[in-house]
């Protein structure tokens, strides 16, 4: 196995959204993440069960019938073997089940036990169902996302779902694990969305803290009230992006865009002279095609881009010089980041589908081929 956490066995009952995100972190980067998947081969939500799910990739599969003793006990021996165990469940339903950690952390004593939420394990919200929308609103985030003028606009589900929640608990997962490397218990780790959002937004609670920012919508530095940090729509319908915000970089744009002579630009940080400055560069952008734009400022300081789809992404130049998109399962996909210099992550295996790896994995657990013959004729493991 490759990646720096080689070695390490994650148990993960299977859900959606940041838990499975979280599970594909651990294992792009070397962990044995065995998913316990329901023996009727659902695992909730709309999206339909495929080798192509890039959240599922490089997992091995078990099928187990959870309501059956049979499907508990098998849960309880293979988390007594790991390291870790994710799981996205409403808080009490993990307890009900008789896999709790109190129940996993006896058998297990150093097992890390990751809990992934919206609301967290505790609080009046908890036992209550939600959404990355919801998350991000309680949390204080989506107000700030949009335009002026404008309702908030939920950025997809990065910020709650991914950024908040499945990437805070792949954090807190490797920082456990580290603990118990270095002599110390296993624990729970509470991972709550509306937490790693707040946290998310750590540098724009500093910035309102020393009064630069504000809480109007659309009014601020990076939220698309300065001219100068925002989209703007090119000649043939496409946008580009220009985030010209130090001195140096600011005079770079306007050279660029022959604005250096131009005296209502050397107010750059007046907030009063930013939609005047804004519609004069929108006018501008709309000259040239996304193309023409590239061929002038791409490759210098002035901080440009061009806003490229997810197709688009995967051919440009510089994304294909760094090999960030991978063919997994005959279709694009993002490769594991970050990147190593000494202990080089593998390519990602296609996503299992429920069972594949039910007899192997019982199997290494010390089961004979009688006891899972038995087994799948009890209907606890399929």
């Amino acid at each position: 196995m490759a990646g720096p956490l080689a070695g390490l066995r994650i148990v993960e009952f299977a859900g959606i959204g940041p838990g499975p995100f979280c599970g594909m972190m651990l294992a792009d980067h070397g962990a044995e993440v065995i998913r316990i998947d329901r023996a009727s081969g659902g695992r909730g939500g709309s999206q339909p069960i495929s080798n192509k799910d890039v959240l599922a990739r490089g997992r091995k599969s078990i099928a187990l019938n959870l309501k059956s003793e049979e499907g508990i006990a098998l849960a309880r021996k293979l988390c007594a073997s790991a390291d870790g165990l994710i799981e996205g469940f409403r808080p009490g339903v993990m307890e009900r089940l008789g896999l709790g950690p109190e129940v996993l952390l006896a058998d297990n004593p150093k097992l890390v036990y990751g809990r992934m939420t919206g609301w967290g394990q505790t609080g009046p919200y908890a036992p209550h169902a939600g959404h990355d929308i919801n998350y991000i609103a309680l949390a204080g985030a989506l107000a700030h996302f949009g335009r002026a003028g404008e309702k908030p606009t939920p950025p997809i589900n990065m910020v709650g779902d991914f950024g908040g929640g499945g990437m805070m608990l792949a954090f807190g997962m490797v920082s456990a694990l580290l603990n118990v490397a270095r002599g110390g218990k296993g624990q729970v780790i509470d991972a709550a969305m509306t937490d790693g959002t707040a946290v998310l937004m750590a540098m724009i609670h500093g910035m309102a803290n020393q009064g630069i920012w504000r809480e109007d919508l659309g009014a601020n530095l990076l939220d698309t009230g300065a001219h100068f940090y925002d989209t703007y729509e090119t000649a043939d319908g496409k946008f580009v992006s220009i985030g010209s915000i130090e001195p140096q970089f600011y005079a770079e744009l306007r050279a660029r865009l022959g604005l250096a002579e131009d005296l209502e630009f050397d107010v750059q940080m007046n907030p009063a002279q930013w939609p005047a400055l804004k519609e004069k560069l929108a006018a501008i952008f709309k000259t040239k095609t996304r193309a023409e734009w590239d061929a002038l400022l791409e490759h210098s300081d002035v901080c440009y881009a061009p806003v490229l789809t997810m197709s688009e992404a995967r051919e440009h130049p510089h994304m294909a010089a760094r090999e960030t998109f991978i063919d997994v399962a005959d279709g694009p996909q993002p490769a594991p980041a970050p990147r190593y210099s000494v202990t080089a992550t593998a390519t990602p295996s296609p996503a299992p589908m429920p069972g594949d790896d039910s007899d192997a994995i019982l199997s290494a657990l010390g089961l004979a081929e009688a006891d899972i013959a038995a087994l799948r004729e009890a209907g606890a493991v399929s």
